[in-house]
C-alpha cells in the first residue's frame, strides 16, 4: 500500500479513504500481504485526473459505479430523454493488459499509461481499460509500428484534440449564431416542446455531413500544402543535391 501511495503520488491515509470509499478495486491478498498492480495506480491517476476538472469525490464514486455497470451517462445525470444524437459514431474497444502490451509492445509504461487517462484515450474498468476509439486506437498502434513513440503520439494527440476543440467551438458558434436563432427554452422552468426537440436534431444532423466534408478537406490541402513545402525544402538542401551523402 505504501508503494502505490508513492507511486501515485498521494498519502497512506488518503489510499485508505479512497479503498474505504470504494473508488479502487480491492487488492489480491495472499495471506496477510494485500498486493495492488498497474491497475490500481491506472485508476488513483483517473481520480486525480478527475479531481483536476473539478469532479468531487462523490460525483467521481457515482460515474465510475456508472461505468462499470453499464448505466447511460444521461441517466447518470437525471436526463430522461438524449434529444441529440451523438455526433461521433466511434466504437469503444475493451483491452486486457496483455492484449494492450500487443498493440504498444515496449512502450506501455506507467508515464504513458498517465498521459492517455489525461487525455481520455483509456479509462480502467476493473482488471481491464476500454480505449475510446477503435479509429484512434488503430492509428496509434500504426504509428508505433511504423516506429513514432508512444509518447509522442499520445502528444500529438494532445494538440490534435485542442484543435478539434477549436475547430468544434467555430462550428456550433455558427449554429447557435444563425440556425438556432430563436432560443427554445429562453426561462430554465420553461421545458422543451416536442417541435423545438424535432428542429434542434434535424438542424444538427444536416450539419454533420457538412462540418466533416470541410474540415476533411481542409486537412487534405493542408497536408497538400505542408509536404508540398517539406518536399522543396529537402530538394533545395543536401538531400536533392547529386552526390550528396
Amino acid at each position: 500500500m505504501a508503494e502505490l501511495a508513492d507511486e501515485a503520488g498521494i498519502t497512506v491515509r488518503t489510499l485508505r479513504f479512497y479503498r474505504e470509499r470504494k473508488l479502487i478495486p480491492a487488492p489480491r491478498r495472499e495471506g496477510r500481504i494485500a498486493w495492488y498492480n498497474e491497475h490500481h495506480l491506472a485508476r488513483l491517476r483517473t481520480i486525480a485526473a478527475l479531481l483536476d476538472r473539478g469532479h468531487t469525490l462523490g460525483g467521481i464514486a457515482e460515474l465510475l459505479s456508472a461505468f462499470e455497470s453499464g448505466r447511460d451517462v444521461g441517466e447518470l445525470l437525471g436526463l430522461e430523454q438524449t434529444f441529440v444524437s451523438p455526433w461521433s459514431d466511434e466504437t469503444p474497444v475493451r483491452l486486457t493488459p496483455e492484449a494492450l502490451a500487443d498493440h504498444f509492445r515496449d512502450d506501455v509504461t506507467a508515464e504513458n499509461l498517465a498521459a492517455s487517462l489525461d487525455i481520455g484515450y483509456i479509462a480502467v474498468d476493473g482488471d481491464e481499460f476500454v480505449h475510446i476509439s477503435r479509429r484512434l486506437l488503430d492509428a496509434s498502434t500504426a504509428l508505433v509500428a511504423k516506429g513514432v513513440p508512444l509518447a509522442d503520439v499520445l502528444e500529438a494527440g494532445r494538440a490534435v484534440r485542442t484543435h478539434a476543440d477549436a475547430i468544434a467551438g467555430i462550428f456550433t458558434t455558427l449554429i447557435r449564431t444563425y440556425l438556432l436563432t430563436d432560443p427554445p427554452n429562453p426561462t430554465a422552468q420553461a421545458p422543451l416542446t416536442p417541435h423545438d426537440t424535432d428542429r434542434i436534431t434535424h438542424t444538427i444532423e444536416e450539419l454533420r455531413p457538412v462540418s466533416e466534408a470541410v474540415v476533411d478537406a481542409e486537412l487534405a490541402m493542408a497536408m497538400d500544402r505542408r509536404i508540398r513545402a517539406e518536399l522543396e525544402a529537402w530538394v533545395g538542401g543536401d538531400g536533392g543535391r547529386e552526390g550528396a551523402p
